[in-house]
């Protein structure tokens, strides 16, 4: 098997952690599951070589564990100074940057208190990796970051209604 076959088959079970991810009402389920994807998604990004983003992705599984347990302001900058490090040191171009300000956006959602909040911010941040994952050419990525914008809005429908409308009373 090759590289970025293997690279497509971690990306393929991702996907399913990112999908189950979003249809839970708990945080903390939700966080759970986008930790182990984290990882997997990670692993992936260390096969093709772009290390900016497989840095970035392992640690948002970190991230996600320890937002299970706090919303402490000081780790959020902690995060994101952690972020801009493994940019830095990392650096290789448009992507990289590309990358680190998914992963803001992102670590920024996982630290909000409540889990709608989390969702709009993880919807903009998906969207930047979704642009990191076309330009890096994987089109699995392409596909799992498409089901996981799928995926939130439909929990967020499910739980919140349309965000333009006001909910019908139940």
């Amino acid at each position: 098997m090759s590289v970025f076959l293997l690279s497509q088959c971690l990306i393929a079970i991702a996907i399913v952690t990112d999908i189950l991810s979003f249809q839970f009402k708990q945080k903390r389920h939700i966080v759970l599951c986008l930790a182990l994807s984290g990882v997997l998604i990670s692993i992936h990004f260390a096969l093709l070589l772009q290390w900016t983003a497989a840095g970035l992705m392992l640690v948002a599984a970190i991230r996600y564990l320890v937002t299970v347990f706090s919303h402490s302001r000081r780790l959020l900058w902690l995060f994101l100074g952690i972020n801009s490090l493994i940019a830095m040191f990392t650096y290789a171009g448009p992507l990289s940057l590309i990358s680190f300000v998914g992963s803001c956006t992102q670590t920024i959602a996982a630290f909000c208190p409540r889990d709608q909040q989390l969702r709009q911010l993880m919807i903009v941040g998906t969207s930047i990796w979704l642009l990191n994952n076309y330009l890096v050419g994987s089109p699995t990525a392409v596909l799992m970051e498409l089901l996981f914008i799928g995926s939130n809005l439909v929990g967020y429908y499910r739980f919140y209604g349309l965000p333009w409308r006001p909910r019908l009373a139940d």
